[in-house]
């Protein structure tokens, strides 16, 4: 393959992933043609399928890229506190925060998963997805507790289902009633009473300590995101998934 088609390849595969995300949105997952999202990125089907198989590997990819921004952006907030500033208060302050370009991407995970619980294969796939986010929200939520202190006394996996079901909940309430319950607004009012009824605190622990909260070592960035997918666990993955 030619260096220069190379090179444009991560560019192509950004534009078609943007298209994708704003005309699923637009349309819903189902309506939207892949001419449409071609046009939109201003590709061809060619482009289009050099990069994704189908449809629903083309959501996955934009699954895998969400759960790895959101995660980064979580990690890089935990990493600014200060040692006073570790506290479940805080923490469940910065859980809590909801980016405007949220709407959409919640308008086009619910159509995808209603799709997945009619559809056997679709859901095997997106439950390995979401497995994997949810290993990510629990380990960097059982470092982070530990920098505050602190040490879940249920299986941290269950309790990463449990804060991913307030999430999306509190999200389909909101974008219903945004005036009567402005998005974050549960996660800000019990997500801080849940991980004190959840959690113990560990005798000896020093709060704030050195080590990364993420569980890299200090001074070295943010881990919380290692586990997440990037472009290159997107690629690897994509020959298996692709099988809806």
């Amino acid at each position: 393959m030619p260096k220069g088609v190379t090179r444009r390849r991560p560019r192509t595969r950004a534009a078609l992933l943007k298209a994708a995300l704003e005309t699923f949105a637009e349309h819903g997952f189902h309506a939207t043609t892949i001419e449409q999202i071609c046009e939109r990125a201003g590709y061809t089907r060619g482009a289009y399928y050099s990069n994704f198989a189908s449809k629903e590997e083309l959501f996955l990819a934009l699954f895998d890229e969400h759960s790895d921004r959101t995660v980064r952006r979580l990690a890089e907030s935990i990493d600014a506190l200060t040692a006073e500033e570790y506290t479940l208060t805080r923490l469940a302050e910065l859980a809590a925060r909801v980016e405007p370009d949220e709407r959409d991407w919640y308008l086009v995970t619910t159509e995808f998963t209603l799709h997945a619980i009619r559809d056997p294969q679709a859901a095997w796939v997106l439950a390995r997805h979401d497995a994997r986010l949810r290993a990510e929200i629990a380990r960097g939520l059982t470092l982070v507790l530990r920098r505050a202190g602190r040490e879940l006394t249920v299986d941290a996996d269950r309790f990463a289902r449990l804060l991913i079901a307030l999430r999306e909940g509190g999200l389909a309430q909101s974008y219903v009633e945004p005036a009567e319950l402005p998005p974050g607004s549960l996660e800000r009012q019990f997500l801080a009473p849940l991980l004190e009824a959840s959690t113990r605190e560990v005798p000896g622990a020093r709060t704030g300590g050195d080590t990364d909260p993420m569980g890299t070592d200090a001074g070295t960035g943010t881990g919380f995101g290692s586990g997440a997918a990037g472009d290159e666990g997107q690629s690897k993955r994509s020959g298996s998934d692709a099988v809806i």
